[in-house]
């Protein structure tokens, strides 16, 4: 059989009897140890020790989980969404601020929202884990925390948060502030009180085995990060490049967002350039730090993406202490946030939109991009930067923000006196986009599939909301996978192809990527591979994973 197996047996008579045998199962370790052990022992080849590991089971190795004799005991609360795997334990708060301090003090603290935004970034870092009432795979809670390597649960809508009160209802349950929870990214269960963990332990054998990987696939693998440390942890787990740095994260540090809301509140050009010139160094100084790290590999960064409003506060006392601080009356603040509020703000004015409105953004953002690129590139690390500009959907739009950007580009040159190599591409999200893919391709160098808006633009789905009712669709076999957690092949995956196609007649050269959650899914990555993408890109502690999934798909094709 050449594999581990369980066997069936019984003795009669003082004679053996094999009654069956099958395939052991084998926890995660156990299987990648067992594969190298075969091939160790001429029993099996590299290639078939690759497809031996399920790849979603690697999170075992890298993430903290509960003790099962543990769990037998414990008292189960309700399930949500397994938006993070891990596992967590600590008192519960419902603000960041409050998550902050209690860290400070030393208490292990997990962050319990009824949906997160990036105002809660830095709660976000100290705490032990993230739970939500509302948001699906791909929601702000899911998607930083898997950047993170944290665990989290999302979606869980039995749960109600009152985050005024500081309590978490379900059902007849009532827990407050300071109680303490635990939750299982890994499985989406929350339950009552601390329950023990076993960390996660990696052998020499990992090490070899990924070596195997890495060997056979063809597929990039690239990882999303926004910070030096995200990106020195996805170097650690074998990443070869950023394929998505989101720009928005860096400005809700504590020290920048008041310039940037001073530039959000900005009554004139004058006044919003001025701000601008603020956050400019600080930007440069972001992008410096993380071409430094990456050492000369490919560094994508997507330009300013959210809309406007998720910069400033939406409740009275957040205003007035706003106002005070802007020298401006409360009324002129509150008038400018209810100005910026949307009906439906994911299709709203963001990403190159803004860009349309605003070009200094994207021009401060280009500037810092190259100015870090040059300091970089003159310490004798060569680099090529890419410039991302998000959620286009026409040729012409793309080609008002590029003239824009490639304008300011140039007037770095001018004054520095250096000239160095550059990308600008676009993100392929909007549906339009994909279906326009070859005009837009004389403009982009590269396509990167932002594929979590692909899917909410392509089914109608709120991205947010639909995991409150998709459950009901897998469950019932309407749909064989939760769309967000894995490539719908037959509709979105239709419309990557067909941009891949065109885009790739238009321009032959092109670099083909994908940056959405969909990047760390191994029955995702097999399709992206087999339609000729040049890499994926995921969080973190997906990388591993991705690269598995990359070699097993490559062991298929040429087992075929």
């Amino acid at each position: 059989y050449k594999d581990m197996q369980d066997l069936e047996f019984t003795i009669e008579n003082k004679k053996l009897y094999i009654l069956q045998t099958r395939n052991g199962k084998r926890t995660a370790q156990a299987a990648l140890n067992i594969a190298v052990d075969l091939v160790n022992e001429g029993l099996i080849t590299k290639e078939e020790a690759i497809l031996r590991v399920e790849p979603n089971s690697l999170d075992q190795l890298l993430h903290p989980n509960f003790d099962k004799k543990q769990l037998e005991n414990a008292e189960l609360i309700t399930k949500g969404l397994a938006a993070s795997p891990g596992a967590a334990s600590g008192k519960m708060y419902f603000h960041a601020k409050d998550i902050v301090e209690a860290a400070e003090k030393g208490e292990k603290v997990i962050l319990v929202r009824q949906e997160t935004s990036p105002e809660d970034i830095e709660g976000m870092v100290v705490a032990e884990g993230i739970l939500t009432a509302r948001g699906g795979m791909t929601s702000h809670a899911a998607v930083v925390a898997r950047g993170m390597g944290k665990c989290c649960v999302a979606g869980a809508s039995e749960v109600h948060v009152d985050e005024i009160s500081g309590t978490l209802k379900c059902r007849d349950l009532v827990l407050k502030e300071g109680d303490v929870i635990s939750i299982d990214g890994s499985t989406g269960n929350i339950y009552v009180g601390d329950i023990e963990k076993v960390e996660p332990k990696l052998t020499g054998n990992f090490g070899l085995f990924m070596q195997w990987v890495d060997e056979v696939r063809t597929l990039g693998v690239r990882t999303n990060a926004d910070t030096p440390r995200d990106a020195k942890q996805a170097l650690d787990f074998g990443a070869e490049g950023i394929g998505l740095t989101r720009t928005e994260h860096m400005f809700f540090d504590e020290k920048r967002i008041p310039v940037v809301r001073e530039m959000i509140l900005s009554s004139n050009i004058e006044q919003r350039q001025k701000a601008l010139d603020k956050i400019r160094p600080m930007q440069e100084e972001d992008f410096y730090e993380i071409y430094k790290t990456m050492e000369g590999r490919p560094v994508t960064v997507r330009l300013l993406d959210p809309p406007l409003h998720e910069f400033l506060p939406t409740n009275k006392e957040d205003i007035e202490t706003l106002a005070k601080e802007m020298n401006l009356t409360f009324e002129q603040v509150y008038d400018k946030v209810a100005e910026l509020q949307e009906v439906n703000p994911m299709l709203g004015h963001r990403g190159c939109r803004l860009a349309i409105t605003y070009p200094e953004i994207y021009r401060m953002q280009a500037r810092a991009i190259i100015s870090a690129a040059i300091r970089v590139i003159d310490e004798g690390i060569h680099m090529v930067p890419e410039i991302m500009i998000p959620l286009v959907g026409d040729k012409k739009e793309l080609q008002y923000v590029k003239n824009e950007i490639i304008e300011e580009i140039n007037l770095v040159f001018e004054e520095t006196g250096k000239v160095i190599k550059y990308l600008v591409g676009t993100m392929i999200e909007v549906p339009r986009a994909a279906l326009m893919a070859g005009e837009i391709a004389e403009e982009a160098e590269f396509f990167s599939f932002g594929t979590n808006d692909m899917t909410q633009m392509t089914f109608g789905f709120s991205r947010d909301d639909a995991g409150k009712f998709l459950t009901e669709y897998t469950d019932k076999k309407i749909y064989k996978y939760d769309p967000f957690t894995s490539i719908d092949t037959k509709g979105v995956g239709e419309l990557v192809k067909l941009a891949v196609k065109n885009g790739k007649e238009t321009r032959p050269e092109i670099h083909l990527g994908i940056c959405g959650e969909h990047g760390g899914e191994p029955l995702s990555i097999e399709f992206f591979h087999n339609i000729g993408l040049d890499y994926v890109s995921c969080s973190p502690f997906r990388v591993p994973i991705a690269r598995l999934a990359a070699a097993q798909a490559r062991v298929k094709e040429l087992n075929k």
